[in-house]
Protein backbone atom coordinates (compact mmCIF):
# COMPACT_ATOMS: atom_id res chain seq x y z
CA UNK A 1 0.00 0.00 0.00
CA UNK A 2 1.23 2.88 -0.80
CA UNK A 3 1.27 6.27 1.08
CA UNK A 4 3.26 8.89 2.66
CA UNK A 5 4.49 8.11 5.89
CA UNK A 6 4.42 10.82 8.72
CA UNK A 7 7.46 10.73 11.36
CA UNK A 8 6.73 12.02 14.59
CA UNK A 9 8.57 12.16 18.14
CA UNK A 10 6.41 10.67 20.82
CA UNK A 11 7.46 10.45 24.43
CA UNK A 12 10.96 10.25 22.65
CA UNK A 13 10.08 7.61 20.23
CA UNK A 14 10.45 7.53 17.15
CA UNK A 15 7.29 6.48 15.58
CA UNK A 16 6.27 6.21 12.27
CA UNK A 17 2.43 5.53 10.65
CA UNK A 18 2.24 3.93 6.91
CA UNK A 19 -1.44 3.94 5.83
CA UNK A 20 -2.82 5.48 9.26
CA UNK A 21 -1.30 2.82 11.49
CA UNK A 22 1.34 3.61 14.08
CA UNK A 23 4.76 1.77 13.12
CA UNK A 24 7.57 2.43 15.78
CA UNK A 25 9.02 1.39 18.95
CA UNK A 26 12.76 2.34 18.86
CA UNK A 27 14.21 5.45 20.46
CA UNK A 28 14.71 8.06 17.89
CA UNK A 29 18.91 7.89 17.07
CA UNK A 30 20.71 11.31 17.51
CA UNK A 31 23.80 12.09 16.36
CA UNK A 32 23.64 15.21 14.33
CA UNK A 33 21.93 14.53 11.41
CA UNK A 34 24.88 12.75 10.07
CA UNK A 35 23.31 9.38 9.56
CA UNK A 36 21.56 8.87 6.62
CA UNK A 37 19.82 6.02 4.85
CA UNK A 38 20.88 2.60 5.95
CA UNK A 39 23.75 3.91 8.22
CA UNK A 40 25.38 6.05 5.77
CA UNK A 41 28.46 8.42 6.51
CA UNK A 42 29.01 12.45 6.60
CA UNK A 43 31.30 12.60 3.10
CA UNK A 44 34.50 12.62 4.21
CA UNK A 45 34.29 10.40 7.38
CA UNK A 46 36.16 7.49 6.90
CA UNK A 47 33.93 4.17 6.41
CA UNK A 48 32.81 2.12 9.54
CA UNK A 49 33.92 -1.64 9.27
CA UNK A 50 33.38 -3.95 11.40
CA UNK A 51 30.08 -5.70 12.97
CA UNK A 52 27.06 -3.00 12.80
CA UNK A 53 26.74 -0.56 15.93
CA UNK A 54 23.79 -0.50 17.99
CA UNK A 55 22.90 2.73 16.35
CA UNK A 56 23.45 1.64 13.21
CA UNK A 57 20.96 -1.77 13.60
CA UNK A 58 18.30 0.52 14.76
CA UNK A 59 18.76 2.51 12.28
CA UNK A 60 18.75 0.86 9.28
CA UNK A 61 15.96 -1.77 10.93
CA UNK A 62 14.04 0.78 11.61
CA UNK A 63 13.88 2.37 7.97
CA UNK A 64 13.90 -1.12 6.10
CA UNK A 65 10.88 -1.49 8.04
CA UNK A 66 8.88 1.87 7.94
CA UNK A 67 9.54 1.86 3.80
CA UNK A 68 8.34 -2.09 3.50
CA UNK A 69 4.89 -1.12 5.66
CA UNK A 70 4.26 2.11 3.16
CA UNK A 71 4.87 -0.23 -0.29
CA UNK A 72 8.34 1.42 -0.99
CA UNK A 73 9.48 -1.52 -2.15
CA UNK A 74 12.64 0.10 -3.64
CA UNK A 75 13.44 1.99 -0.84
CA UNK A 76 13.36 -0.69 1.46
CA UNK A 77 15.42 -2.97 -0.97
CA UNK A 78 17.70 -0.50 -1.01
CA UNK A 79 18.21 -1.04 2.21
CA UNK A 80 19.45 -4.86 1.32
CA UNK A 81 22.33 -6.42 0.24
CA UNK A 82 20.46 -8.15 -2.22
CA UNK A 83 18.70 -5.62 -3.72
CA UNK A 84 17.19 -7.23 -6.92
CA UNK A 85 15.84 -10.15 -4.98
CA UNK A 86 14.49 -8.10 -2.47
CA UNK A 87 12.62 -5.30 -4.60
CA UNK A 88 11.34 -8.59 -6.58
CA UNK A 89 10.12 -10.27 -3.23
CA UNK A 90 8.54 -6.89 -1.85
CA UNK A 91 6.71 -5.98 -4.76
CA UNK A 92 5.52 -9.30 -5.16
CA UNK A 93 4.47 -8.93 -1.34
CA UNK A 94 1.89 -5.93 -2.66
CA UNK A 95 1.26 -7.38 -6.07
CA UNK A 96 1.21 -10.97 -6.46
CA UNK A 97 -0.13 -11.69 -2.54
CA UNK A 98 -2.58 -8.71 -2.61
CA UNK A 99 -1.24 -7.77 0.67
CA UNK A 100 -2.66 -3.76 2.24
CA UNK A 101 -2.28 -2.33 5.22
CA UNK A 102 0.38 -3.82 6.73
CA UNK A 103 1.86 -2.84 9.95
CA UNK A 104 5.18 -3.89 11.06
CA UNK A 105 5.67 -3.79 14.92
CA UNK A 106 9.46 -4.76 15.88
CA UNK A 107 10.59 -6.23 18.88
CA UNK A 108 14.05 -5.49 20.84
CA UNK A 109 17.10 -6.06 19.24
CA UNK A 110 19.09 -9.06 20.23
CA UNK A 111 22.35 -8.13 18.72
CA UNK A 112 22.10 -7.41 14.85
CA UNK A 113 18.79 -9.50 14.77
CA UNK A 114 15.60 -7.81 15.40
CA UNK A 115 12.17 -9.68 15.44
CA UNK A 116 8.97 -7.96 14.41
CA UNK A 117 5.36 -8.77 13.64
CA UNK A 118 3.70 -8.10 10.51
CA UNK A 119 -0.59 -7.52 10.41
CA UNK A 120 -1.97 -7.47 6.84
CA UNK A 121 -5.38 -7.77 5.20
CA UNK A 122 -5.56 -10.40 1.93
CA UNK A 123 -7.41 -8.87 -0.26
CA UNK A 124 -8.69 -10.60 -4.01
CA UNK A 125 -11.53 -9.84 -5.90
CA UNK A 126 -13.98 -8.18 -2.89
CA UNK A 127 -12.73 -10.92 -0.61
CA UNK A 128 -10.55 -10.15 2.41
CA UNK A 129 -8.84 -11.47 5.04
CA UNK A 130 -6.62 -10.70 8.15
CA UNK A 131 -3.02 -12.00 8.15
CA UNK A 132 -0.56 -11.63 11.14
CA UNK A 133 2.89 -13.79 11.62
CA UNK A 134 6.05 -12.74 13.31
CA UNK A 135 9.67 -13.13 11.43
CA UNK A 136 12.95 -11.13 12.06
CA UNK A 137 15.96 -10.29 10.25
CA UNK A 138 19.75 -9.50 10.82
CA UNK A 139 21.94 -6.10 9.93
CA UNK A 140 25.19 -6.71 8.45
CA UNK A 141 28.16 -4.39 6.95
CA UNK A 142 28.02 -4.29 3.48
CA UNK A 143 31.23 -5.96 2.01
CA UNK A 144 31.55 -2.88 -0.47
CA UNK A 145 29.54 0.04 0.81
CA UNK A 146 30.58 -0.83 4.34
CA UNK A 147 26.51 0.36 5.28
CA UNK A 148 25.16 -1.25 7.92
CA UNK A 149 22.37 -3.55 5.52
CA UNK A 150 19.26 -5.74 6.06
CA UNK A 151 21.03 -9.10 5.07
CA UNK A 152 18.39 -10.56 2.71
CA UNK A 153 16.63 -13.93 2.47
CA UNK A 154 13.11 -14.46 1.71
CA UNK A 155 12.19 -15.46 5.48
CA UNK A 156 12.55 -11.49 6.22
CA UNK A 157 9.22 -11.82 4.16
CA UNK A 158 7.49 -14.39 5.19
CA UNK A 159 9.65 -17.32 7.99
CA UNK A 160 7.96 -20.54 5.96
CA UNK A 161 9.69 -18.97 2.71
CA UNK A 162 12.74 -20.68 0.97
CA UNK A 163 14.42 -19.81 -1.95
CA UNK A 164 12.56 -19.34 -5.04
CA UNK A 165 9.23 -19.38 -3.39
CA UNK A 166 6.97 -16.46 -3.29
CA UNK A 167 3.90 -15.31 -1.99
CA UNK A 168 0.56 -15.35 -4.00
CA UNK A 169 -3.42 -15.07 -3.95
CA UNK A 170 -5.52 -15.72 -6.22
CA UNK A 171 -7.18 -19.11 -7.33
CA UNK A 172 -5.64 -21.94 -6.06
CA UNK A 173 -3.38 -23.93 -8.33
CA UNK A 174 -5.17 -27.16 -7.47
CA UNK A 175 -8.48 -27.93 -5.96
CA UNK A 176 -8.15 -28.88 -2.34
CA UNK A 177 -8.49 -32.60 -1.38
CA UNK A 178 -10.14 -34.85 1.17
CA UNK A 179 -7.73 -38.09 1.49
CA UNK A 180 -8.99 -41.09 2.49
CA UNK A 181 -7.45 -44.16 3.81
CA UNK A 182 -8.13 -47.51 2.16
CA UNK A 183 -11.16 -48.25 4.10
CA UNK A 184 -12.22 -44.44 3.18
CA UNK A 185 -11.73 -42.43 6.74
CA UNK A 186 -10.60 -39.41 6.82
CA UNK A 187 -7.23 -38.59 6.69
CA UNK A 188 -6.14 -34.83 8.21
CA UNK A 189 -3.47 -32.69 8.71
CA UNK A 190 -5.14 -32.41 11.75
CA UNK A 191 -5.60 -35.55 13.25
CA UNK A 192 -2.09 -37.08 11.40
CA UNK A 193 0.32 -34.03 11.86
CA UNK A 194 3.34 -36.38 9.99
CA UNK A 195 0.84 -36.62 7.00
CA UNK A 196 1.16 -32.22 6.41
CA UNK A 197 3.78 -32.29 3.87
CA UNK A 198 2.11 -35.99 2.32
CA UNK A 199 -0.98 -34.43 1.42
CA UNK A 200 0.64 -31.10 0.33
CA UNK A 201 2.18 -32.96 -1.76
CA UNK A 202 -0.90 -35.23 -2.84
CA UNK A 203 -3.08 -31.99 -3.72
CA UNK A 204 -0.09 -30.69 -6.28
CA UNK A 205 0.14 -33.84 -8.03
CA UNK A 206 -3.45 -35.70 -8.46
CA UNK A 207 -5.86 -32.68 -7.01
CA UNK A 208 -6.72 -32.11 -10.53
CA UNK A 209 -7.92 -35.95 -10.73
CA UNK A 210 -10.01 -35.63 -7.53
CA UNK A 211 -12.78 -33.79 -9.30
CA UNK A 212 -12.92 -30.86 -6.93
CA UNK A 213 -13.01 -27.06 -7.56
CA UNK A 214 -10.28 -24.64 -6.69
CA UNK A 215 -10.93 -21.93 -3.90
CA UNK A 216 -9.38 -18.27 -3.46
CA UNK A 217 -6.16 -19.04 -0.92
CA UNK A 218 -2.63 -17.01 -0.27
CA UNK A 219 -0.56 -20.13 -0.86
CA UNK A 220 3.68 -20.31 -0.97
CA UNK A 221 4.49 -21.05 -4.44
CA UNK A 222 7.75 -22.60 -6.18
CA UNK A 223 8.17 -24.50 -9.08
CA UNK A 224 6.19 -27.15 -10.53
CA UNK A 225 8.04 -29.77 -8.54
CA UNK A 226 7.73 -28.39 -5.43
CA UNK A 227 3.98 -28.41 -3.61
CA UNK A 228 2.42 -24.87 -2.84
CA UNK A 229 1.50 -24.45 0.86
CA UNK A 230 -1.91 -22.49 1.67
CA UNK A 231 -1.50 -20.17 4.75
CA UNK A 232 -5.06 -18.99 4.39
CA UNK A 233 -8.35 -19.77 2.33
CA UNK A 234 -10.07 -16.46 1.36
CA UNK A 235 -13.03 -18.71 -0.29
CA UNK A 236 -13.39 -22.33 0.08
CA UNK A 237 -13.36 -24.58 -2.97
CA UNK A 238 -14.91 -28.42 -2.81
CA UNK A 239 -12.22 -30.74 -2.11
CA UNK A 240 -11.83 -33.96 -4.69
CA UNK A 241 -11.91 -37.00 -2.81
CA UNK A 242 -8.37 -38.80 -3.34
CA UNK A 243 -7.99 -42.70 -2.04
CA UNK A 244 -4.65 -43.45 -0.48
CA UNK A 245 -2.97 -46.54 0.41
CA UNK A 246 -2.81 -45.55 4.39
CA UNK A 247 -4.59 -47.44 7.17
CA UNK A 248 -6.16 -44.73 9.78
CA UNK A 249 -5.04 -47.44 12.46
CA UNK A 250 -2.03 -47.76 11.51
CA UNK A 251 -0.97 -44.39 11.24
CA UNK A 252 -2.27 -43.16 14.35
CA UNK A 253 0.07 -45.53 16.23
CA UNK A 254 2.95 -44.39 13.97
CA UNK A 255 2.16 -40.81 15.16
CA UNK A 256 1.98 -41.78 18.55
CA UNK A 257 5.00 -43.96 18.24
CA UNK A 258 7.67 -41.39 17.11
CA UNK A 259 6.51 -38.66 19.89
CA UNK A 260 8.83 -41.39 22.35
CA UNK A 261 12.01 -40.26 21.00
CA UNK A 262 13.47 -36.97 19.27
CA UNK A 263 14.09 -36.92 15.22
CA UNK A 264 12.50 -40.15 14.85
CA UNK A 265 10.91 -41.41 11.42
CA UNK A 266 8.88 -44.66 11.01
CA UNK A 267 7.27 -46.10 7.70
CA UNK A 268 4.84 -48.97 7.29
CA UNK A 269 4.49 -51.21 4.42
CA UNK A 270 2.30 -53.90 3.09
CA UNK A 271 4.49 -56.79 2.20
CA UNK A 272 2.00 -58.50 -0.34
CA UNK A 273 1.23 -55.79 -2.09
CA UNK A 274 3.92 -52.47 -1.62
CA UNK A 275 1.04 -50.38 0.01
CA UNK A 276 2.22 -47.72 2.55
CA UNK A 277 -0.05 -48.37 5.53
CA UNK A 278 1.85 -45.55 7.77
CA UNK A 279 4.27 -42.76 7.45
CA UNK A 280 5.43 -40.41 10.67
CA UNK A 281 8.21 -38.44 12.02
CA UNK A 282 9.10 -36.56 14.63
CA UNK A 283 11.67 -34.10 13.95
CA UNK A 284 13.15 -30.44 14.74
CA UNK A 285 13.72 -29.57 11.02
CA UNK A 286 10.30 -30.79 9.90
CA UNK A 287 12.04 -32.83 7.35
CA UNK A 288 10.16 -36.07 5.79
CA UNK A 289 13.33 -38.61 6.44
CA UNK A 290 10.72 -41.38 6.63
CA UNK A 291 10.40 -41.19 2.71
CA UNK A 292 13.61 -39.04 1.92
CA UNK A 293 16.05 -39.63 4.46
CA UNK A 294 19.43 -40.76 3.13
CA UNK A 295 21.15 -42.40 5.92
CA UNK A 296 23.57 -45.14 6.52
CA UNK A 297 21.42 -48.05 7.76
CA UNK A 298 24.19 -49.86 9.76
CA UNK A 299 23.13 -53.75 10.62
CA UNK A 300 19.71 -53.36 9.17
CA UNK A 301 21.24 -53.82 5.41
CA UNK A 302 22.90 -57.09 6.56
CA UNK A 303 19.40 -58.29 5.59
CA UNK A 304 20.73 -57.81 1.95
CA UNK A 305 23.69 -58.78 2.23
CA UNK A 306 22.45 -62.11 3.78
CA UNK A 307 20.91 -62.73 0.48
CA UNK A 308 24.25 -62.02 -1.51
CA UNK A 309 26.32 -64.35 0.43
CA UNK A 310 23.27 -67.38 0.76
CA UNK A 311 22.72 -66.53 -3.08
CA UNK A 312 26.33 -67.16 -4.02
CA UNK A 313 26.75 -70.37 -1.70
CA UNK A 314 29.28 -68.46 0.98
CA UNK A 315 27.05 -68.89 3.27
CA UNK A 316 24.42 -70.50 4.87
CA UNK A 317 21.83 -70.33 7.78
CA UNK A 318 22.60 -73.68 9.72
CA UNK A 319 26.19 -74.08 8.44
CA UNK A 320 29.21 -72.63 10.73
CA UNK A 321 30.05 -68.97 10.29
CA UNK A 322 33.69 -67.17 11.59
CA UNK A 323 33.03 -64.64 14.39
CA UNK A 324 35.79 -63.48 15.77
CA UNK A 325 35.98 -60.25 17.92
CA UNK A 326 37.46 -58.11 15.24
CA UNK A 327 38.72 -58.78 11.29
CA UNK A 328 40.45 -56.64 9.60
CA UNK A 329 40.21 -55.98 5.66
CA UNK A 330 42.70 -54.23 3.69
CA UNK A 331 44.34 -52.14 6.62
CA UNK A 332 40.76 -51.13 8.06
CA UNK A 333 39.65 -53.47 11.45
CA UNK A 334 36.06 -54.26 12.10
CA UNK A 335 34.79 -55.08 15.77
CA UNK A 336 31.93 -56.41 16.79
CA UNK A 337 29.67 -54.73 19.54
CA UNK A 338 31.98 -54.78 22.60
CA UNK A 339 34.46 -57.16 20.78
CA UNK A 340 32.29 -60.74 21.41
CA UNK A 341 33.28 -63.49 19.30
CA UNK A 342 31.74 -66.68 19.02
CA UNK A 343 32.81 -70.36 17.58
CA UNK A 344 31.55 -73.02 15.70
CA UNK A 345 28.05 -71.16 15.69
CA UNK A 346 25.70 -71.11 12.11
CA UNK A 347 25.67 -67.99 10.27
CA UNK A 348 21.89 -67.50 11.60
CA UNK A 349 23.25 -67.04 15.03
CA UNK A 350 25.56 -64.22 13.68
CA UNK A 351 22.96 -62.45 12.12
CA UNK A 352 20.91 -63.05 14.90
CA UNK A 353 23.32 -61.54 16.88
CA UNK A 354 24.47 -58.82 14.20
CA UNK A 355 28.09 -60.12 14.22
CA UNK A 356 29.96 -57.84 11.85
CA UNK A 357 32.86 -60.07 11.60
CA UNK A 358 31.01 -62.86 10.01
CA UNK A 359 30.05 -60.24 7.27
CA UNK A 360 33.81 -58.99 6.83
CA UNK A 361 35.32 -62.30 7.02
CA UNK A 362 33.35 -63.18 3.54
CA UNK A 363 34.38 -60.45 1.76
CA UNK A 364 37.48 -61.89 -0.04
CA UNK A 365 35.46 -65.07 -1.01
CA UNK A 366 32.82 -63.25 -2.63
CA UNK A 367 35.49 -61.46 -4.65
CA UNK A 368 33.11 -58.72 -6.57
CA UNK A 369 32.74 -55.38 -5.43
CA UNK A 370 29.52 -54.73 -7.10
CA UNK A 371 27.73 -57.63 -6.14
CA UNK A 372 25.64 -56.34 -2.89
CA UNK A 373 24.17 -53.30 -5.63
CA UNK A 374 23.32 -55.78 -8.17
CA UNK A 375 21.34 -57.94 -5.65
CA UNK A 376 19.99 -54.62 -3.77
CA UNK A 377 18.40 -53.70 -7.30
CA UNK A 378 17.95 -56.83 -8.71
CA UNK A 379 15.61 -58.27 -5.78
CA UNK A 380 15.05 -55.86 -3.47
CA UNK A 381 14.38 -52.77 -6.23
CA UNK A 382 16.64 -50.74 -4.33
CA UNK A 383 17.90 -47.99 -6.30
CA UNK A 384 14.90 -48.30 -9.31
CA UNK A 385 13.21 -44.70 -9.61
CA UNK A 386 10.55 -45.39 -7.08
CA UNK A 387 7.22 -43.67 -8.31
CA UNK A 388 5.49 -43.82 -5.09
CA UNK A 389 3.01 -40.88 -5.39
CA UNK A 390 5.01 -38.16 -3.47
CA UNK A 391 8.88 -37.72 -3.29
CA UNK A 392 10.74 -40.41 -1.81
CA UNK A 393 14.66 -41.65 -1.77
CA UNK A 394 14.67 -45.61 -3.38
CA UNK A 395 17.83 -46.02 -1.76
CA UNK A 396 21.60 -46.05 -2.66
CA UNK A 397 24.12 -48.81 -2.99
CA UNK A 398 27.00 -47.33 -5.23
CA UNK A 399 29.64 -49.48 -6.39
CA UNK A 400 32.82 -49.21 -3.89
CA UNK A 401 36.47 -50.32 -3.66
CA UNK A 402 38.66 -50.88 -0.66
CA UNK A 403 37.40 -51.01 2.68
CA UNK A 404 34.30 -49.47 1.72
CA UNK A 405 33.13 -52.88 0.05
CA UNK A 406 33.60 -53.91 3.47
CA UNK A 407 31.79 -51.16 5.45
CA UNK A 408 29.10 -51.63 2.86
CA UNK A 409 28.36 -55.15 3.73
CA UNK A 410 27.34 -53.78 7.32
CA UNK A 411 25.74 -50.69 6.15
CA UNK A 412 27.91 -47.68 6.18
CA UNK A 413 30.07 -46.46 3.63
CA UNK A 414 28.54 -45.13 0.82
CA UNK A 415 25.03 -47.30 1.40
CA UNK A 416 22.22 -44.60 1.77
CA UNK A 417 18.70 -45.66 2.70
CA UNK A 418 15.49 -43.99 4.49
CA UNK A 419 12.75 -46.04 6.38
CA UNK A 420 10.60 -46.51 3.51
CA UNK A 421 13.19 -48.24 1.86
CA UNK A 422 14.26 -50.66 4.97
CA UNK A 423 10.50 -51.16 5.68
CA UNK A 424 10.62 -52.50 1.94
CA UNK A 425 13.13 -55.01 2.35
CA UNK A 426 11.63 -56.51 5.24
CA UNK A 427 8.37 -56.82 3.24
CA UNK A 428 10.18 -58.34 0.39
CA UNK A 429 12.16 -61.14 2.83
CA UNK A 430 8.68 -61.05 4.41
CA UNK A 431 6.57 -61.99 0.75
CA UNK A 432 9.78 -63.28 -1.23
CA UNK A 433 9.21 -60.88 -3.75
CA UNK A 434 9.47 -57.18 -4.49
CA UNK A 435 6.11 -54.91 -4.46
CA UNK A 436 7.20 -51.19 -5.33
CA UNK A 437 5.66 -49.13 -2.19
CA UNK A 438 3.09 -46.98 -3.00
CA UNK A 439 1.25 -44.60 -1.07
CA UNK A 440 -1.65 -43.97 -4.34
CA UNK A 441 -3.47 -46.52 -6.33
CA UNK A 442 -1.48 -47.01 -9.88
CA UNK A 443 -5.09 -47.41 -11.33
CA UNK A 444 -4.96 -43.66 -10.10
CA UNK A 445 -2.74 -42.23 -13.04
CA UNK A 446 -1.25 -45.61 -14.50
CA UNK A 447 2.17 -44.76 -13.41
CA UNK A 448 5.21 -47.12 -14.32
CA UNK A 449 6.01 -49.07 -10.98
CA UNK A 450 9.76 -50.35 -10.57
CA UNK A 451 9.99 -54.39 -10.91
CA UNK A 452 12.82 -56.68 -9.30
CA UNK A 453 12.54 -60.38 -10.13
CA UNK A 454 11.58 -62.69 -6.61
CA UNK A 455 14.26 -63.85 -4.38
CA UNK A 456 14.90 -67.62 -5.07
CA UNK A 457 12.92 -69.63 -3.05
CA UNK A 458 15.68 -70.69 -0.61
CA UNK A 459 17.41 -67.36 -0.03
CA UNK A 460 13.55 -66.11 0.93
CA UNK A 461 13.11 -69.16 3.60
CA UNK A 462 16.96 -68.77 5.15
CA UNK A 463 16.21 -64.97 5.50
CA UNK A 464 13.00 -65.67 7.06
CA UNK A 465 14.12 -67.96 9.45
CA UNK A 466 16.98 -65.87 10.39
CA UNK A 467 14.58 -62.97 10.76
CA UNK A 468 12.59 -65.02 13.00
CA UNK A 469 15.48 -66.39 15.28
CA UNK A 470 16.48 -62.41 15.73
CA UNK A 471 12.72 -61.74 16.89
CA UNK A 472 12.45 -64.78 19.11
CA UNK A 473 15.91 -66.35 20.10
CA UNK A 474 17.68 -65.70 23.80
CA UNK A 475 20.43 -63.98 21.94
CA UNK A 476 18.61 -62.25 19.55
CA UNK A 477 18.76 -58.57 19.12
CA UNK A 478 15.21 -57.86 18.48
CA UNK A 479 13.94 -60.23 20.99
CA UNK A 480 13.06 -57.50 23.42
CA UNK A 481 11.50 -55.23 20.88
CA UNK A 482 9.52 -57.97 19.58
CA UNK A 483 8.29 -60.03 22.66
CA UNK A 484 4.73 -58.09 22.33
CA UNK A 485 4.37 -58.66 18.73
CA UNK A 486 2.53 -61.59 17.34
CA UNK A 487 1.88 -63.11 14.56
CA UNK A 488 4.58 -64.50 11.81
CA UNK A 489 7.44 -62.31 12.71
CA UNK A 490 10.53 -61.36 11.70
CA UNK A 491 13.32 -58.39 12.48
CA UNK A 492 16.61 -57.10 12.16
CA UNK A 493 18.47 -54.31 14.18
CA UNK A 494 21.17 -51.74 13.39
CA UNK A 495 23.40 -49.11 14.73
CA UNK A 496 24.79 -46.99 12.42
CA UNK A 497 28.14 -44.57 13.45
CA UNK A 498 28.06 -41.25 11.93
CA UNK A 499 31.08 -38.53 11.85
CA UNK A 500 30.51 -36.07 14.29
CA UNK A 501 27.36 -38.01 16.91
CA UNK A 502 28.49 -38.99 20.15
CA UNK A 503 25.78 -41.83 19.41
CA UNK A 504 24.85 -44.23 16.85
CA UNK A 505 21.49 -44.35 15.23
CA UNK A 506 19.33 -46.41 15.97
CA UNK A 507 17.50 -48.62 13.13
CA UNK A 508 15.26 -51.39 13.32
CA UNK A 509 13.46 -53.17 10.56
CA UNK A 510 10.73 -56.11 11.15
CA UNK A 511 7.39 -57.88 10.04
CA UNK A 512 4.55 -59.59 11.62
CA UNK A 513 2.00 -61.37 9.36
CA UNK A 514 1.09 -59.03 6.05
CA UNK A 515 2.72 -55.97 7.98
CA UNK A 516 6.05 -54.60 7.85
CA UNK A 517 7.56 -51.58 9.50
CA UNK A 518 11.00 -49.73 9.20
CA UNK A 519 12.05 -46.71 11.75
CA UNK A 520 15.44 -44.77 12.50
CA UNK A 521 15.91 -42.74 15.68
CA UNK A 522 18.83 -40.53 14.77
CA UNK A 523 21.73 -40.15 17.36
CA UNK A 524 19.45 -42.71 19.16
CA UNK A 525 22.08 -45.54 20.15
CA UNK A 526 21.71 -49.20 19.57
CA UNK A 527 18.47 -50.42 17.19
CA UNK A 528 16.75 -52.45 19.95
CA UNK A 529 16.68 -49.71 22.13
CA UNK A 530 14.77 -47.09 20.48
CA UNK A 531 14.09 -47.54 16.89
CA UNK A 532 12.64 -50.92 18.00
CA UNK A 533 9.93 -49.73 20.61
CA UNK A 534 8.89 -47.65 17.56
CA UNK A 535 8.50 -50.36 15.09
CA UNK A 536 7.13 -52.56 17.30
CA UNK A 537 4.53 -50.46 18.45
CA UNK A 538 3.12 -49.78 14.66
CA UNK A 539 3.04 -53.29 13.95
CA UNK A 540 1.08 -54.14 16.82
CA UNK A 541 -1.33 -51.91 15.09
CA UNK A 542 -1.63 -53.86 12.17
Amino acid sequence: MRSAAKVAIVGGAFVVVAGGVAYGGYALVGGGGDKGLGGTHTQGAPARTGPPAEDEIKQTSTDFLAAWAKGDAAGAAALTNNQQGASTALTGFRDQAHLTNVTVTPGAANGPVVPYTVKADVSFEGKTAPLSYASQLTVVRGQSTHKALVDWQPAVLYPQLKAGEHLVTGQARNPEIQAVDDKDRPLTKEQFPSLGAILDGLREKYGAKADGTPGIELQIQGDNTTPARTLLTLQKGTPGKLKTTLDADVQAAAEKAVKRFGESSVVAVKPSTGEIRAVADNRIDKFPASLQGRVAPGSTMKIVTAAMLIEKGKATADKPAECPSSAIWQGVTFHNLNNFSMDGEPFSKSFARSCNTAFIKLVDDVNDDGALGRVAADYFGIGQDWKVGVPSFDGSVPASAGAETAAAYIGQGKVQMSPLDMASIAATAKSGQFHQPVIVPQSLDGRALAQAGPLPSGVAAQLRDMMHITATASYGTATQAMSAVGGAKGAKTGSAEKDGQNKSDSWFTAYSDDLAAAALVQSGGHGGDAAGPIVAQVLRAG
